[in-house]
């Protein structure tokens, strides 16, 4: 059972940082891409970033690249988010996610995604 914890969610003020965590258990880590999406209140879920298996490819939303970054360590079967200049439309619950096979490709595409975290509430403060 795939199981995705985040942390690192908080009150912030615009123009800080943040660093969101998400570990996952259940299966081989190191074997799947990972994504970060998020909701904002009356919102659909959106992506903001994914990565590859061995971390060699990122991919974006145009309305956070520049400023977010997504990382992983297979070792410790975690996935980040670097969250940097931070607006007051950055204000979501995010969501880790993990696809429910071993592809290489579109990663952006909210439908590869089976498995979901419990989200993580980061609100930036004007």
């Amino acid at each position: 059972q795939v199981q995705l914890v985040e942390s690192g969610g908080r009150l912030v003020q615009a123009g800080g940082s943040l660093r969101l965590s998400c570990v996952t258990s259940g299966r081989t880590f190191s074997s799947y891409g990972m994504g970060w999406f998020r909701q904002a209140p009356g919102k659909e879920r959106e992506f903001v970033a994914a990565i590859s298996r061995s971390g060699a490819s990122t991919y974006y939303a145009d309305s956070v690249k520049g400023r977010f970054t997504i990382s992983r360590d297979n070792a410790k079967n975690t996935v980040y988010l670097q969250m940097n200049s931070l607006k007051t439309e950055d204000t979501a619950v995010y969501y880790c996610a993990a696809p429910r096979s071993p592809v290489s490709y579109g990663l952006e595409s909210r439908d590869l995604y089976g498995y979901w975290g419990q989200g993580t509430q980061v609100t930036v403060s004007s």
